[in-house]
Parts: C-alpha cells; sequence; structure tokens
C-alpha cells in the first residue's frame, strides 16, 4: 500500500502494512476484550480487578497516540492503518461505557449519545459521505476528556472524587456533541465551496 505524503510533504514509498503503527493498532483492539475481562471479574467490585481494568485501558489509550506519532513522523500510514484505528478508538470507547452502564455507573443516556456521535462520524469518514474535514483541537479536546472520565470511572476512586468524574464526564459530553455538530456543519460546508 501507498501513503501519499509524509507531514513534511515527501514522498513515503511503499509502506508495509505490517508496520509498528499498525502493529500498535492491533494490540490496541486485542486490549478491548482483555479490559472487559479484568472489569466484569467478580462483577466489578474487586477493587484491584478494577485497577488492573484501568491499567488495561490507559495501556491502549496510549498506543492509540502513540500508533498516530509513529505513523506520521515515519510516514507509516496506510490503507488499513486509516480504516482500523478509528475503528480501534471507538471499539475501546465503547467497551469502557457499556461496561460501566451495564453495572449502573454511567447513564445509558450519556452512553448512547457519545456512542451514536463516535460511531457516526466514524462511518462518515471511513466512507467518505459528502465530504471529510480533518479533526480539529475540539475533537482531541473531546478525546482527551473522555479517556480521563472514563479512566477516573474505571478506577476504585472514594465517593468524595464522584463530583469531580462526573464534571469530566459533562465536559467530554459537551464537547462530544459540540464538535459532531460543528464537524457535520464544517463538512457541509465545504462540500458546497467545491462544488
Amino acid at each position: 500500500m501507498r501513503a501519499s505524503t509524509t507531514d513534511h510533504g515527501h514522498p513515503t514509498g511503499e509502506v508495509p502494512v505490517l508496520n509498528i503503527a499498525n502493529v500498535l493498532t492491533v494490540l490496541r483492539v486485542v486490549l478491548v476484550p482483555v479490559f472487559v475481562v479484568f472489569f466484569f471479574i467478580s462483577d466489578a467490585q474487586d477493587p484491584w480487578w478494577r485497577a488492573g481494568a484501568f491499567v488495561v485501558f490507559a495501556l491502549a489509550m496510549a498506543t492509540d497516540w502513540v500508533d498516530g506519532y509513529l505513523a506520521r513522523k515515519l510516514g507509516l500510514v496506510t490503507d488499513f492503518g486509516k480504516i482500523a484505528d478509528p475503528i480501534a478508538d471507538k471499539a475501546l470507547i465503547a467497551a469502557a461505557m457499556i461496561s460501566l452502564s451495564l453495572f449502573g455507573e454511567l447513564f445509558w443516556w450519556v452512553t448512547f449519545l457519545i456512542l451514536v456521535r463516535e460511531v457516526g462520524i466514524t462511518l462518515w469518514r471511513l466512507f467518505g459521505v459528502d465530504y471529510v474535514v480533518a479533526a480539529g483541537k475540539g475533537g482531541k479536546l473531546k478525546t482527551v476528556t473522555q479517556t480521563v472520565g472514563l479512566g477516573m470511572l474505571i478506577l476504585p476512586l472514594p465517593h468524595w472524587v464522584w463530583p469531580i468524574e462526573w464534571a469530566v464526564i459533562g465536559v467530554a459530553l459537551v464537547l462530544t456533541v459540540y464538535t459532531g455538530i460543528d464537524y457535520l456543519v464544517k463538512a457541509r460546508r465545504a462540500a458546497r465551496a467545491e462544488r
């Protein structure tokens, strides 16, 4: 598969599918069921297994940043990576949110709203519906707040931390909805301008 250019605009040449960035993406997919197993052991009540689930979740999210960085800096962008990376991200976020909701630790409506936005925009990008817009700073901040908020909910933290957890989740929810609407508006504008 051929990646067009690196960040510096130089041709990358032929990029093998089996590269470190794609390996990390696949690792993230593999870690999703591992996270679920850790979380569900002892009905999510054992603090040590919850801490283990958090470590798996944090490690998987870290691979998201690392594989993206390596793909851009080393010119390892492939068609496989473009498809697999967002799927791996959403699978992990979905696994965490659904797991928390099943145990009554995250409102189902919050999970529904965030997942509808995430899956919808991901499908939009993958299938090139109308026009694809690059992710902005708001999207990155959304991902950070989602990750931090879910990480805090996964950890067996004391009750006094709960207001902080929900504040972070609230910010993540607002950013998720806002960036989703903003993305669609920009995509429509870009499509009209191109025509």
